[in-house]
């Protein structure tokens, strides 16, 4: 990720790491909506600028 320029891109507790772009770090008062919407910011930006369809590798559960 770092060739998007998303490392430090946050989302109220969530932030993608600025030593490692391919993980979402949780300050301590991420909400889980802060990282789906972070997530979804990533993916877009890949998707525009690069034209990657990142796909999420974790399961995600329960409602927002």
């Amino acid at each position: 990720m770092d060739e998007l320029g998303l490392k430090g891109a946050r989302v109220g507790g969530a932030r993608v790491s600025a030593e490692h772009g391919n993980f979402i770090v949780n300050d301590g008062t991420a909400t889980a909506r802060d990282v789906l919407e972070l997530v979804d910011i990533v993916k877009a930006k890949a998707k525009v600028e690069r034209g990657i369809e990142l796909q999420t590798e974790v399961k995600i559960v329960g409602e927002e």
